[in-house]
């Protein structure tokens, strides 16, 4: 039963960070310069946009190793937290689309489910960050680098206990 718990803790982490590794973050490999020029339209300067985009790579990349492995994991699925939500604020702004409305075709209907998407997003990472009780943020403020220690197995031992 250990290795089944064990095998449903990695693929649940995995699952949260599947869209930055590999797929988002080698996106900005293969397709850098349309990266770039994605940035480039909340970001104006072209050489910040491109340095905005290898500091995106090095979030996904970095922060989902530390998700996936357990290693401050906490402060790392915070720091995907709010680089879900900065993402969606400037990048899936379907309050611009001129042709936004619940229903039938619309662009700026694909780009609302898109920025929900981001949040969900989001509020999962926080979820890892602090627990899913009370007490989890003022745990996480008193140890802002702790880990989780997701794969250390124990028995009748809570996370919080």
């Amino acid at each position: 039963m250990a290795f089944a718990s064990l095998i449903v803790v990695f693929a649940a982490r995995a699952l949260l960070v599947l869209l930055f590794l590999p797929f988002s973050a080698l996106d900005k490999i293969l397709n850098f310069e349309q990266a770039v020029g994605q940035a480039a339209q909340a970001i104006r300067k072209r050489s910040l946009a491109a340095l905005m985009v290898f500091a995106g790579f090095g979030v996904e990349v970095l922060m989902s190793l530390a998700v996936l492995t357990g290693i401050a994991d906490q402060m790392a699925a915070l720091i995907l937290a709010l680089y879900c939500i900065v993402t969606a604020v400037l990048w899936k702004q379907f309050w611009k689309a001129p042709d936004f409305r619940l229903k039938g075709a619309s662009r700026g209907r694909d780009v609302f489910w898109d920025f929900l998407k981001n949040l969900a997003l989001a509020g999962g990472f926080l979820t890892l960050a602090f627990g899913a009780s009370v007490t989890g943020l003022q745990d996480f403020v008193a140890h802002p680098l702790a880990s989780s220690h997701p794969y250390r197995a124990s028995i009748g031992v809570s996370r919080d206990g």
